[in-house]
């Protein structure tokens, strides 16, 4: 079994950026939006923050409380997009679950999406027009590459149909001649689609959701799930069970989760070089 060390390989995607975010004056800044209080949103902002940090890119944390209103917010996200000093602007996801996340993201223009969430960026994303991928996309695949494992031909089950990881990675493994099956909350006999996986992808947030006695022998397990259980991010694979009969396997912390840093970093870079 070999672990898929996604940190090793974000180290080394930053380390290229550092030299490129170096040719950049004034320097590049990113923009964070939070709203409310979320311990695992707060994890992946300080992991921002950090690699921000690593490659000498600013960082800017715009904070707001749960109870705003929707026009107040919207009015903020508006400015904070404006502002020439902030070259790229995300929204942290989740946000409170009274809101209704399009009316937000939609706010984020194309040359500042690198999380390529609003629609107009997706859309091209879908029509494969747009230059850059979604940040856990290309982390995905950029970590498959690097372990040379070929998605041509190959049973890929997803289970999650999300607008972060499912649903993007989707459109971008049948581009990539994989044979495919996404599942949901729906889905009908899960295990019976798992046990037929060469690849597996779980994206749900929600712990221990894959055991090992739902899969074959040999898979190529990737987790990009994140949840809390007893204090501590986990992911969505029983690891402990899974990594004794999974050829390759993300752990979590370190897997998906520092890729998906760098590549939002990549995209600031690439979205700039404009």
């Amino acid at each position: 079994m070999k672990i898929l060390d996604g940190k090793k390989l974000a180290e080394k995607i930053l380390a290229n950026l550092k030299k490129e975010a170096e040719k950049f004056k004034p320097r590049l800044s990113l923009a964070v939006v939070q709203v409310g209080e979320n311990l695992i949103s707060q994890v992946f902002i300080n992991q921002k923050k950090k690699a921000c940090e690593k490659i000498g890119v600013g960082f800017k944390l715009f904070k707001f409380p749960a109870k705003i209103k929707d026009s107040e917010l919207k009015k903020a996200i508006e400015k904070i997009v404006k502002i020439p000093a902030n070259s790229g602007v995300i929204i942290q996801l989740p946000l409170p679950k009274r809101f209704f996340p399009e009316d937000f993201l939609n706010l984020i223009t194309e040359e500042k999406d690198v999380d390529v969430l609003s629609e107009h960026s997706l859309g091209k994303f879908y029509q494969g027009t747009l230059e850059i991928l979604p940040p856990t996309v290309n982390g995905i695949l950029q970590l498959l590459k690097d372990y040379k494992i070929v998605l041509k031909g190959k049973n890929v089950v997803i289970v999650g149909a999300g607008r972060l990881v499912g649903f993007p990675l989707a459109t971008q493994l049948l581009k990539a001649k994989a044979t495919l099956s996404v599942l949901n909350e729906w889905t009908r006999d899960t295990p019976s689609f798992t046990k037929k996986a060469d690849i597996l992808v779980s994206a749900v947030g929600k712990p221990d959701l894959i055991k090992a006695n739902m899969f074959k022998k040999g898979v190529v397990v990737i987790d990009a799930g994140s949840s809390r259980k007893n204090g501590k991010v986990v992911g969505d694979v029983d690891f402990e069970s899974a990594s004794k009969k999974a050829s390759h396997i993300t752990p979590v912390p370190g897997g998906v989760g520092p890729l998906t840093v760098a590549c939002l970093l990549e995209n600031l870079v690439k979205l700039n070089k404009k």
